[in-house]
């Protein structure tokens, strides 16, 4: 049979997994619920199992018997296990139970699909040219779950560095489900945090030119950013800053002491952000003496630029197609704003990440709820085909050598 079709044999158990994840969600790096059910979906197969020290990681090893004198390749298979702070407002029968927590990004579709991968590959192990490491990774939103474990030795977890590291992420929206989509590569945006303080001196507000007024300069400040993304910015390596939190004073008639705001910025390339690390602070800092004021600016990098490695995003398209037929695999032909952990790895190891739709079939993928929505819906029927990806990409992968 098939690695499809035993994949398609397993769906049904698959499915109950990622329902009792997605039931009981977590959110970052503590994730002991997530943690036992994989600890549960992986107990008794033929793997090398560790937890992590300082997070609710799991790392499991398969080492493949068909070159018993010598190990063989590494690859590395991911999967992220961790829930947004979210009210989940989908309806689902398997609806998240926990007040303020869901799985709105699929990672709970991750976790299930690669514990199926574990099971396909652990049944060919005999076959198996070389060593798996299945890489089960909490705090993949915001807290850099994966750059944790790499601190804990995941990459040395097999005694040698993987020769590819391959990651999938379900979304949504924008792909039917079942499509498969990857670029060489820029995949996803570096993210890096602003924390901005504008430092004035409060007073009456009918009386400004008594006081030092924050809040005229925090909004030139956020203003200027956006014309600074324009005109310092190649178009053809483009930045994205938004603000997404402003605060200041506590009612109509007060002038406050301090402003506050929060921004992201997203960039494609090592320069862009050097730049924006650069050129970010020392522009608030100058609005800020131009009003006679001061400011504290913090550009705070957050997750590397999400690079695919040219020639493992081309196997994986291969592999895509030859596994599942031309028509499921899209080759991407422009990056996306979103950021990724897995930049951590893709620093260390070459490999690819790879989108997959999971777009329910009686909605429009180009409209439906996107990723991180409290109603967005992700159809069990892609968790088959990221099952037998992860498990494809394996196999050929090690026979490469």
């Amino acid at each position: 049979m098939t690695v499809r079709g035993e994949a398609a044999g397993l769906a049904g158990e698959i499915a109950a997994l990622r329902h009792a994840i997605h039931r009981e969600p977590e959110i970052g790096l503590d994730l002991p619920k997530t943690q036992a059910k994989v600890l549960d979906a992986l107990d008794a197969l033929p793997l090398k199992i560790s937890t992590g020290r300082g997070l609710s990681s799991v790392t499991a090893v398969l080492r493949g018997s068909a070159h018993s004198r010598r190990p063989g390749p590494v690859v590395l298979l991911r999967g992220d296990m961790d829930a947004l702070p979210v009210t989940e407002e989908s309806g689902l029968p398997y609806a998240s139970a926990v007040p303020g927590a869901m799985h709105a990004c699929g990672h709970d579709l991750h976790t299930a699909m690669l514990a199926g991968a574990a099971r396909l590959l652990s049944a060919r192990r005999a076959d198996l040219p070389g060593t798996v490491i299945f890489m089960f990774q909490p705090g993949e939103e915001g807290y850099a779950g994966a750059r944790h474990m790499i601190g804990e030795g995941v990459l040395d977890a097999a005694g040698e560095r993987p020769v590819a590291a391959y990651g999938l992420h379900v979304t949504s929206s924008r792909l039917p489900c079942g499509v498969f989509s990857t670029r060489p590569g820029p995949l996803l945006a570096a993210a890096d945090q602003i924390f901005v303080i504008v430092h004035g001196r409060g007073g009456h507000a009918s009386q400004p030119h008594r006081a030092a007024d924050p809040i005229p300069a925090a909004c030139e400040m956020v203003l200027a950013l956006q014309t600074m993304v324009t005109r310092k910015f190649d178009v053809f390596d483009p930045v994205v800053i938004t603000t997404g939190s402003f605060h200041a004073g506590t009612t109509d008639n007060v002038i406050p002491d301090q402003a506050r705001f929060l921004a992201t910025a997203r960039s494609y390339s090592a320069a862009s952000r050097a730049a924006l690390a650069d050129l970010v602070p020392r522009l608030i800092t100058d609005i800020a003496s131009a009003h006679g004021l001061t400011a504290d600016a913090e550009y705070a990098p957050e997750y590397p630029v999400t690079v695919n490695d040219a020639a493992e995003a081309e196997f994986a398209l291969q592999t895509i197609t030859e596994a599942f037929g031309a028509g499921r695999a899209e080759r991407a032909e422009f990056p996306i704003t979103g950021a990724e952990d897995f930049s951590f790895v893709l620093d260390e190891v070459p490999g690819a990440f790879v989108f997959l739709g999971a777009c329910p079939p009686d909605r429009n993928p180009e409209v439906a709820p996107t990723n991180h929505s409290t109603v967005a819906v992700f159809d069990d029927a892609a968790l088959a085909d990221g099952t037998a990806l992860y498990a494809e990409l394996a196999l050929r992968r090690l026979a490469q050598g």
